[in-house]
């Protein structure tokens, strides 16, 4: 029979689930923007309306077939653009001046992109420009500049990446118009046509357009998912952009966390030329992160557009651009070089403020320097508070005082780190059975009954092994109890963690020191009010545990909305996340979702352990989490990973290796981009097999490998794949269908200087290819110059395995081959392997894909190589 001890357990275990249920519950209704009322196509003109901007997103997406870089679709989504905006212009009041600007940009850079030095040379990118400003301004004024991207990336219709971006500019500019409102400063619209090879849409603006030097501010929207939170992800240099944004969003979205793991993610934005690489002007990156089981799939369709986003989008865009506009702080490029203004005269690491909103209600912004005095605050708390609370007794009374507080630090720090382990373990557990990996993608919910229950037993497992905490004072002499004196130490233990975990932010120069800062001053109400409840109702009352838990409640909601969006942003990223090599590759998913979700656990529960763990560090209260683990574990085998709403991600590359005009080889290649294999593909979806001629005793031993050369088209995202296949494909229909293939050749004699370096003019061509994405050169040897990127090579790379190479990567369309000259050092040969990226799809091909499950997203294209000696 349980004792009254487990049933106090008992009942404040359920009653903190029920508390931590309804708070997510609410958290869900904000993060899905169920508090947002979208308005209709028939909305007044002077509000911004989701439902005329879902209709430019109809268009671009569904009407337009396909708006990538070398499709039609991608120059009708410029002709559609471009309409839309001579329709406003013509019904501009006489307060305005409007300027529509069409340019083709060409130009070639090196950029580090995914750890990998690459040069870009492109032409013919399209850019759609409007500019509206009063018709009193002069044109060197300084300006706003409003960035979106009409292109997309392959195989995908690209409604939120990012023809919402683009529906949201629209929306805007006809707002703008329809309220008669004059902007103070010239507001510039960027419709950029190719962001997805690499941003160079906003490269060629920044490196040719007159207006370039204009521009004051920018905010660059974009998707990386279907909707939710439109977070701030970036903002800088300087403190203005988020100071701006603090003022004046309706729903404040973001935080400086995000900036802090910015740098690591893969990918980037337009962000980054702007502000870094070509412009160092103040701006913001907005970007929608939830739903990112469809970006860059075919299921990025209008349907998938979370209703509400855009509203918020849009009304928070309006307000901004209202306020940017107004500042004084907005400057030209030469007034901030002349006045040093471009971070007002200091290290920009040094400007970088903190902020955070709270649930989207409002957004709490504080400089760099506020930072250094309110961040060391928690820091100085926790050492005089020894002090302050033996004062009478003396010094020596004070130092074993704190004794024991770094000791409660340090069995709450042991606390945390079992916490990780603990679920980390049991992921790895489960996978050792015979099965697939990544249970939860498609069910996120089955994640947290997997691993909080053990990441809760792990936080309580210090306190159960250390049951009686090691004192070093003297209780007697203090004429306190053991369990008081323990109590107060494993609480400013704990509050000791929080507080140095702040500081040590504030000294790395990080922006997310604001989540244990915040913890840390919600603490120390909450244990007044918890001492001062123990006088009224005993240490051992519920009552008291209620006194302490109350007044945490606003850190409890905001870590359970700020752990929410982590989490769920790295579940649906997970399957995009690469094939790692086995065979650790095949844990990292889940290990890395377990340890995410312990430390989930820890911000939403830990603050509570050193008071509630009185009453649940009990073995009845571990034997019942470990219960719910194991059930929970044995549930999620039962389910299968993926579905329509979380697809799995295949490549599938159509290869095909040309010499001197005729086909060498033909195959098919395919590869995932998750911790499950092409294996367990093939074992569900035995269509596939069956065309490819795979039988039951399928191994990769026996298999042909596609080895990473033959994914040179797509490089670096090549690197991404392991464990990659060929399969043997027919040739008659690739002849039948081209009559000429990509090719390289020299257009005029090699040259010798007087120092014996050989310069080599060449010519390449992209034969009768019809939908031509992105041609590769991996170019290896004695390489000392050439004629792109200004002349400068880029740091070489090493493709392969193989010898040191310098990448290039070439796109755009025109009536004329690309020409360039390579420069060698000596008469060593210098080796040319060429990759091209045709995303038109032959019969054969489009009969393969066809073949795969709804469940199953499928990039197709044909890829054509080729090698040369010069």
């Amino acid at each position: 029979m349980a004792n009254s001890g487990d049933v106090s357990a008992f009942k404040l275990l359920l009653s903190l689930a029920i508390i931590y249920g309804l708070m997510s519950i609410l958290v869900h209704s904000v993060i899905h923007m169920k508090f947002i009322k979208p308005l209709g196509i028939d909305a007044p003109l002077d509000r911004f309306s989701e439902g005329r901007a879902v209709e430019h997103v109809r268009v671009l997406s569904k009407e337009i077939d396909g708006r990538q870089v070398g499709r039609q679709g991608l120059d009708e989504a410029a002709r559609y653009i471009k309409t839309q905006l001579e329709t406003l212009k013509a019904r501009a009041g006489s307060n305005v001046r409007i300027e529509i600007e069409e340019e083709f940009v060409s130009g070639s850079f090196n950029m580090m992109f995914l750890g990998h030095s690459l040069s870009l040379g492109y032409k013919n990118h399209t850019n759609i420009v409007m500019r509206i400003s009063s018709v009193d301004s002069r044109e060197t004024d300084p300006s706003v500049l409003l960035n979106g991207h009409f292109d997309s990336a392959p195989g995908s219709p690209g409604a939120s990446d990012c023809g919402s971006c683009v529906a949201s500019l629209l929306e805007i500019a006809r707002l703008t118009i329809d309220s008669g409102w004059a902007p103070p400063q010239p507001v510039i619209f960027l419709f950029n046509g190719a962001e997805e090879l690499f941003m160079l849409g906003s490269h060629g603006f920044m490196t040719t357009h007159k207006w370039r030097d204009t521009i004051g501010a920018f905010i660059n929207f974009e998707a990386t998912g279907t909707g939710g939170l439109d977070v701030v992800c970036q903002s800088g240099p300087g403190p203005l952009p988020s100071l701006v944004y603090a003022q004046s969003a309706l729903y404040p979205m973001g935080n400086s966390a995000a900036q802090d793991v910015f740098g690591i993610a893969p990918g980037d934005t337009d962000y980054r030329i702007f502000a870094s690489d070509h412009g160092n002007i103040p701006g913001l990156d907005i970007i929608f992160l939830l739903g990112g089981y469809f970006y860059h799939t075919a299921s990025d369709t209008v349907e998938r557009l979370l209703p509400g986003s855009i509203q918020a989008r849009g009304d928070n865009l309006i307000s901004i651009l209202k306020a940017f506009t107004n500042s004084s702080k907005l400057q030209s490029a030469q007034e901030r070089v002349s006045l040093g203004a471009a971070v007002n005269g200091s290290n920009p690491d040094d400007e970088r403020p903190v902020y955070f909103d709270y649930l989207s209600w409002f957004l709490i912004f504080y400089t760099r320097r506020q930072a250094m005095v309110l961040h060391s605050i928690p820091i100085a708390i926790f050492l005089l508070m020894p002090f302050l609370l033996r004062f009478p007794t003396g010094f020596f009374c004070s130092f074993m005082t704190f004794f024991d507080f770094m000791k409660g630090m340090l069995f709450h720090f042991c606390g945390i780190i079992l916490a990780i382990i603990f679920p980390v373990v049991f992921a790895i557990l489960i996978l050792l059975f015979p099965g697939h990996s990544m249970n939860w993608f498609a069910n996120p919910y089955l994640a947290f009954m997997m691993f909080v229950p053990s990441s809760l037993a792990g936080l309580l497992t210090p306190r159960i092994v250390w049951r009686c905490f090691p004192l070093s004072q003297d209780f007697s002499l203090l004429k306190s109890s053991k369990e008081e004196l323990a109590n107060t130490a494993r609480f400013w233990g704990a509050f000791g963690f929080y507080a140095i975990l702040t500081f040590a932010y504030l000294l790395a120069g990080l922006g997310g020191g604001f989540v244990a800062f915040f913890l840390s001053a919600f603490m120390l109400p909450a244990w007044f009010s918890f001492c001062m409840s123990v006088k009224s109702f005993g240490r051992q009352s519920l009552r008291s545990a209620a006194c302490f838990v109350i007044p945490l409640m606003p850190w409890l909601v905001y870590s359970i909305y700020f752990c929410a969006i982590l989490a769920q942003f790295l579940i649906e990223k997970m399957g995009m996340t690469g094939s790692l090599p086995p065979p650790y590759g095949y844990f990292i998913p889940d290990i890395l979702v377990a340890a995410t979700i312990g430390v989930v656990t820890c911000l939403c529960v830990g603050p509570l352990v050193p008071v509630v763990g009185n009453w649940l560090a009990r073995s009845s209260i571990m034997q019942f989490l470990l219960h719910i683990t194991v059930l929970a574990l044995a549930l999620s085998s039962q389910f299968f990973p993926y579905s329509n709403d979380a697809p799995k991600r295949v490549v599938f590359q159509h290869t095909v290796l040309t010499a001197d005009g005729q086909i060498v080889d033909s195959s098919f290649d395919l590869s995932v981009l998750d911790s499950n294999s092409l294996r367990f593909l093939f074992k569900h979806v035995p269509e596939v097999a069956r065309e490819l001629q795979i039988g039951s005793d399928f191994s990769f031993d026996t298999s042909n490998p596609s080895h990473r050369e033959s994914w040179m088209a797509i490089y670096p995202l090549s690197s991404l794949f392991s464990r990659s296949l060929k399969f043997p494909a027919k040739r008659d229909e690739i002849l039948m269908h081209y009559r000429y293939f990509p090719h390289l050749s020299t257009y005029r004699p090699q040259t010798i200087s007087d120092l014996g370096s050989r310069r080599i003019y060449l010519e390449f061509s992209l034969g009768s290819l019809e939908e031509v994405w992105v041609a590769v050169l991996n170019i290896t040897g004695p390489l000392s110059n050439w004629s792109l990127a200004n002349n400068i090579l880029p740091a070489p790379e090493n493709v392969g395995g193989g010898p040191p190479s310098y990448i290039c990567r070439l796109s755009g369309a025109g009536h004329e081959n690309w020409t360039f000259w390579l420069e060698a050092s000596s008469s060593e040969d210098i080796r040319v392997e060429v990759g091209v990226v045709d995303q038109y799809l032959l019969e054969s091909a489009k009969k393969l894909k066809g073949l795969f499950p709804n469940w199953v997203d499928v990039t197709a294209y044909t890829s054509y190589l080729s090698s040369y000696i010069l």
